[in-house]
């Protein structure tokens, strides 16, 4: 027999992202500007409601691409919000995402949504609970880029040891000292030096390197434990 869920109480179900990017220096986070009520004209995260047709994974890449215009994101599920308040309007639960995107690929921010970076450090006021949404953002980006090397996935293909600091560095809010850095970063054997250098830094210039993706999957199946 066929269970009659007519009785049960009905709920819209969003997904919100938190969408970080760097800038060689700092973490920065893409917000949008809210376009209707409540709260309209206000700062906020991207988001919308799942259909009827798609996961919220799906949901949550859709809303990506009509933010950014581009696919293939680093994208992974952080955490569902369903305080019997969080929106004045409805009972609305919200799945919330975390992406990950490199500033310098080619990046076509709808113009619809007011969208504008800000560093994570210093980002206007949001909406509802996205405050609290980007905070719990925060903490996990830094344990992921801690025990995987998601990290590069904010990163140009070639980088040097002193933009990868950075980046560590911006993330973990922490500063380290820079032979320990690149001696750590060396013993896990899973970047590539090419022979080409960023002579913008120095005249003696810098090595730029990659992240050897084969390399790293070839030694976690070996036993390797990514640790920064």
């Amino acid at each position: 027999m066929v269970k009659d869920y007519g009785n049960y109480p009905r709920h819209l179900v969003a997904v919100d992202c938190i969408i970080f990017g760097f800038d060689g220096e700092n973490l920065k986070i893409l917000l949008i500007k809210r376009d209707f009520e409540p709260e309209k004209g206000q700062w906020s995260l991207m988001g919308g409601f799942i259909n009827s047709d798609e996961t919220s994974d799906q949901a949550a890449s859709r809303v990506l691409n009509t933010l950014t215009g581009i696919e293939n994101i680093y994208l992974e599920q952080l955490k569902c919000y369903s305080g019997t308040e969080r929106e004045p309007t409805a009972r609305i639960i919200s799945v919330s995402y975390y992406a990950l995107i490199n500033i310098e690929k080619d990046i076509q921010i709808n113009e619809r949504y007011s969208a504008q970076w800000f560093d994570v450090k210093d980002f206007p006021h949001l909406i509802f609970d996205h405050n609290e949404m980007v905070q719990d953002a925060v903490s996990r980006l830094r344990y992921r880029a801690s025990t995987q090397p998601i990290g590069f996935e904010l990163l140009p293909e070639r980088f040097t040891m002193k933009d990868l600091q950075n980046l560590y560095e911006a993330i973990s809010g922490e500063e380290y000292d820079k032979r320990n850095f690149i001696s750590k970063i060396n013993s896990l054997g899973i970047l590539v030096r090419t022979d080409d250098k960023d002579m913008t830094s120095s005249k003696k210039g810098s090595f730029l390197y990659r992240f050897d993706e084969e390399k790293y999957h070839k030694r976690i199946s070996k036993g390797f434990m990514f640790k920064m």
